[in-house]
């Protein structure tokens, strides 16, 4: 398999038709999870979390899980040898030798890229910090797919934390490889997509801070969480939080068939009344992230359907 011992560090480590061999994969996972549940039978998978995670590391371990394998590993790197002083090289070699696939989340960027040169065994970036979430990534084409039937003419606003928000970066890099899509970016000034991200972009890109008067010629609106964890302050944080609330009754701006996505959690950008709107798709880009995952891991493991 074209993929086989590969790592995965950035959005864009795989060709198109790589990506979409994986989503092929997904959905043939999807529709039969039991052809599938003893494929990685005797295969570990180390899970190393230097940050804090949810969806992600859950939906990693459920992936290996549900294929037959095993997962060690740790989400806190307080109860690890980390806390004795031992280096993240160190702790990754060693887990080579426990291991056929390893899964790093860290808040510093590149990190994940700086540990690939020390192993063999395929390395996959979980989330470096605002930089990239190239598995996020490949759920969001995944989800895209799934319910546009094509990643390409497509017109996709992306709200809130423009700047820090790693999923967004990764999805307009992914995004801006397909043909005939554009951007509508809608932030506060202080939270806007970096320059150096949208330089490298081809597809036209917009600027907007009005949610309401940006939606409604959308195919996705893809909204995110302010995150605090990310301000150089809290004052800042304090005067961003809440800028940007999709509400039931905002929806009458979109088209019916627009897709509402988020990378979640959520905290109060997406209210609960939105869940109940055939809109809304987060909840199954979630559980598509599971399906994407277990394709991902096949592949790099060089393991057959």
């Amino acid at each position: 398999m074209v993929l086989k011992g590969k790592h995965l560090l950035n959005s864009t480590d795989f060709s198109v038709d790589e990506i979409f061999s994986l989503i092929c994969l997904a959905e043939k996972i999807a529709s039969n999870p039991e052809k599938y549940s003893e494929k990685c039978r005797g295969k570990i998978m180390a899970s190393l979390f230097y940050e804090p995670s949810t969806r992600t590391r859950l939906s990693f371990d459920a992936a290996m899980k549900r294929l037959g394998g095993a997962v060690i590993g740790f989400s806190d790197p307080v109860v690890s040898s980390h806390s004795k002083g031992e280096t993240i090289e160190d702790t990754v070699r060693t887990v080579e030798c426990y291991s056929d696939i390893v899964v790093v989340r860290h808040p510093e960027p590149f990190r994940p890229h700086k540990l690939s040169r020390y192993i063999l065994i395929p390395l996959i970036n979980a989330g470096d910090g605002p930089n990239q979430h190239p598995t996020q990534t490949l759920t969001d084409l995944f989800t895209i797919y799934h319910y546009k039937k094509r990643l390409s003419g497509l017109k996709i606003g992306l709200c809130g934390d423009l700047k820090y928000g790693r999923t967004v970066h990764s999805l307009i890099k992914a995004m801006d490889r397909y043909d005939n899509n554009s951007f509508v970016c809608i932030s506060l000034d202080n939270l806007k997509l970096p320059e150096e991200i949208s330089k490298e972009i081809s597809s036209e890109i917009i600027e907007s801070s009005e949610l309401e008067i940006s939606m409604h010629d959308l195919d996705i609106l893809y909204m995110t969480r302010i995150q605090k964890e990310r301000f150089e302050t809290i004052e800042e944080y304090e005067n961003s939080k809440g800028c940007y609330i999709l509400t039931r009754d905002k929806l009458d701006f979109a088209k019916e068939d627009t897709i509402i996505m988020h990378p979640l959690p959520r905290v109060d950008e997406i209210h609960e009344n939105v869940d109940e709107d055939k809109r809304a798709v987060y909840f199954n880009q979630a559980k598509a992230g599971m399906y994407i995952r277990m394709a991902l891991i096949m592949m790099l493991l060089g393991i057959s359907d």
